[in-house]
């Protein structure tokens, strides 16, 4: 019913109707002990937003949710680790869209990321839309909305974890780029791109060679293309 990483705090369902798939998830919920409120149609729709509910909706407890506190213990402790593998974060600065947060995180997941950090304000945080977008790994990846995401690349600095942020006025390819280290990978918001000061704080700005007639990509498209060359430069 949800990753190992999340817990299934309740659910609410639709109380009439003879779908046995529903049924199906009650009665393993009534087996685990989990709470379950029934709910019309217009009572999930409310819950759920824009995401077809189809006739359940879970409500969940993360435990993958980090403040700035939590986020230093996290590098702290892989930075420390006695294994091979080298610490990787994506910082994303004021992304929007929930869908293009949804599909930074499946992304970011699957390539190994350590964290996903997004600022407080002016961007997009968890939600249903996110969860469905992201294919499981909302509940399963560490993720942390800081206050200020600036102070956060200062102590990530002091830490040695190269900063390197993704700008089309980048001065070096992202190919040229050495990624074979302690890195945080910083993306831009739609349209705009990085912040000026985000920008400013960052070790390397990188772009992207664009050979057609777009002179951008889309930012879970860019996150991705950047994560895997990430992952082929450590393998």
């Amino acid at each position: 019913m949800a990753s190992k990483s999340a817990e299934v705090r309740r659910i609410c369902a639709e109380y009439r109707t003879a779908n046995p798939r529903v049924q199906a998830l009650i009665d393993k919920a009534n087996k685990l002990g989990i709470e379950v409120q029934a709910a019309n149609r217009a009572r999930l729709k409310q819950i759920s937003g824009e995401v077809r509910h189809q006739g359940i909706v879970a409500e969940l407890g993360r435990s993958t949710v980090l403040d700035e506190a939590g986020l230093r213990s996290l590098v702290e402790e892989r930075l420390q680790a006695s294994d091979d593998s080298q610490l990787l974060l994506l910082l994303l600065d004021g992304v929007q869209d929930p869908h293009n947060l949804g599909a930074c995180m499946r992304t970011a997941d699957a390539a190994g990321v350590d964290a996903i950090v997004v600022p407080r304000h002016g961007a997009a945080g968890l939600g249903s839309t996110v969860s469905k977008v992201a294919a499981g790994a909302a509940e399963a990846l560490p993720f942390a909305s800081v206050g200020n995401l600036g102070r956060v690349l200062g102590w990530l600095k002091d830490y040695g974890v190269t900063i390197v942020g993704t700008s089309d006025k980048g001065n070096q390819s992202l190919y040229d780029t050495d990624l074979d280290r302690p890195v945080a990978l910083v993306m831009g918001r739609e349209h705009t791109g990085l912040g000026k000061r985000i920008a400013g704080l960052c070790d390397d700005l990188v772009s992207l060679p664009m050979h057609g007639a777009v002179s951008s990509l889309n930012v879970s498209v860019a996150t991705g293309i950047c994560l895997y060359e990430v992952l082929r430069q450590r393998r």
